[in-house]
């Protein structure tokens, strides 16, 4: 890459470094060039920008969605998705038909179920799939659609009329973000449906969230904490959550 480029990316990086969003074609009038040549610019080096349906905004930025690597999550806050997976596990009874959410927070939910209470799981996440598959005398209900790797889920129009027609005991469900105010927040916009659907749907729901999401606020809000029965979670910040006090002061 020429010295040209790299001036050029470091004014955008300068014009992006308080969050927000550029135009490709503002993009490219502010570096006195064409937008075919920002995009060889982007293409040519690790800038930590990126371009996001005509619009340029750094890679770091929480507010949009494909800075969530579902891999990277994988390993973080593990021991603690472990303990309150456990404590979750805890409020399963035998007969229950459940709905997991996506993400990994619930995936040791998933893989530790009993397999003898005639249990049934409703799903639209495929590691949570996999993962029920594996046991026996556990029935998996996989809600389908347009596939997205970035979460490793399925989203169809179809999808919250699929699950208001079944009858479910308990939602067990995820949030990338839980705020006081703003409330329960993900990445990903076709994870609201869902979502909504079985808050509105299940006869109990519980929230299952390590504390590093508490505080925080994700794209796209999908439901209030008033409409959780349970956080599952440690620390003084859902102690404070289910208090109705700050997470954060």
């Amino acid at each position: 890459m020429n010295e040209r480029s790299v001036r050029r990316l470091a004014r955008l990086s300068e014009a992006l470094a308080h969050g927000g969003s550029l135009r490709l074609s503002e993009a490219a009038v502010l570096c006195g060039v064409s937008a075919m040549t920002i995009r060889r610019d982007l293409a040519a080096a690790e800038s930590g920008l990126q371009l996001m349906g005509g619009h340029l905004v750094r890679s770091d930025d929480p507010r949009y969605a494909p800075v969530y690597d579902l891999d990277a999550q994988q390993d973080r806050h593990a021991a603690a998705k472990r303990r309150l997976c456990r404590r979750a596990l805890e409020r399963i009874a035998p007969g229950d038909t459940l709905f997991i959410d996506c993400g990994t927070t619930l995936m040791p939910l998933a893989a530790g179920l009993p397999h003898d209470q005639s249990l049934t799981v409703v799903t639209y996440a495929l590691n949570v799939a996999e993962a029920v598959s594996l046991l026996p005398g556990v029935r998996l209900i996989l809600l389908g659609g347009l596939y997205h790797g970035s979460s490793r889920s399925f989203a169809d129009d179809e999808v919250d009329a699929a699950i208001r027609r079944l009858g479910i005991n308990q939602a067990f469900l995820s949030a990338a973000g839980v705020h006081e105010r703003q409330g329960l927040s993900c990445f990903h916009f076709h994870e609201v449906a869902p979502k909504q659907a079985a808050i509105a749907t299940a006869a109990r729901r519980l929230l299952v969230v390590d504390e590093s999401k508490l505080g925080v606020i994700r794209p796209m809000r999908f439901a209030g904490l008033d409409d959780i029965d349970e956080i599952i979670s440690d620390g003084e910040g859902a102690r404070r959550l289910a208090a109705g006090e700050p997470a954060r002061p």
